[in-house]
């Protein structure tokens, strides 16, 4: 039985104030009896404040370099993130792929070097609207999963996998739940190929305009084991009921 996971991004947003004032929201209403795992990826800045706030949430990072340390300015290591107390790394995420044209080898190399600091990467795959509309679907995840799955040192038993349809990421746009479940299917026969078992344990999470009003249908589908929340995540109210549906 795989437990859901919940895990916020808040991207690009929050101050020192908000971010305690948030994950305390948050904690307030996070029962420990509850079946659902939650975790939040916080600004780099924010990341060091949010895990001394010792809250029940799982704290991630937004990405990670894929390099251990070096002449890289700018750059933060997978070391520096465990070394702070992070626990989870988004990788691959639509908005680094899109806007910082971040590609499926780079990535692989962070994922790797994520695992090895013993962190847990959530390798975002999904495809953009344009090959959505072209119905490329299948083509590009099997590209991008393809890609992952080509290393065998890549950890699948440390991995959690997120789909995220670009043409649905802060558009209010969603996959219908059953949408959704045929490429989580999807995605779980390609891990299948090279595990059964790994396959049968993976966490696969939606993320794409989730909200509280649609996110039961979308929990309910039996290869949906959660989701990556993007705008939802930044008010406590709701994503705590996303949380609960959970």
């Amino acid at each position: 039985m795989r437990q859901p996971l919940v895990v916020g991004n808040w991207k690009m947003n929050g101050s020192l104030k908000q971010t305690s004032e948030l994950l305390g929201s948050i904690d307030d209403n996070i029962s420990d009896k509850m079946a659902c795992e939650v975790g939040v990826c916080v600004p780099f800045v924010y990341l060091a404040a949010a895990v001394q706030a010792k809250t029940k949430l799982a704290i991630g990072a937004q990405t990670v370099s894929e390099y251990e340390a070096g002449a890289y300015t700018g750059e933060v290591s997978a070391m520096m993130l465990a070394d702070v107390g992070c626990q989870w790394v988004l990788v691959g995420h639509s908005e680094r792929r899109v806007l910082f044209g971040e590609q499926d080898q780079p990535l692989l190399a962070k994922t790797l070097a994520a695992q090895q600091a013993g962190l847990v990467p959530i390798y975002c795959v999904g495809e953009s609207e344009v090959q959505y509309k072209a119905g490329d679907t299948f083509k590009v995840i099997k590209q991008q999963v393809n890609s992952l799955l080509a290393d065998s040192a890549v950890d699948l038993s440390r991995l959690v996998l997120a789909y995220e349809p670009v043409w649905a990421i802060g558009t209010g746009l969603t996959a219908t739940p059953d949408e959704a479940q045929k490429v989580h299917a999807f995605i779980r026969q390609l891990v299948a190929a090279s595990s059964v078992s790994l396959a049968a344990k993976l966490r696969i999470l939606y993320g794409g305009s989730v909200k509280a009003d649609n996110a039961a249908l979308l929990f309910a589908q039996k290869d949906i084991d959660g989701g990556l929340i993007g705008g939802a995540s930044l008010d406590a109210e709701a994503f705590i009921s996303i949380c609960q549906r959970a």
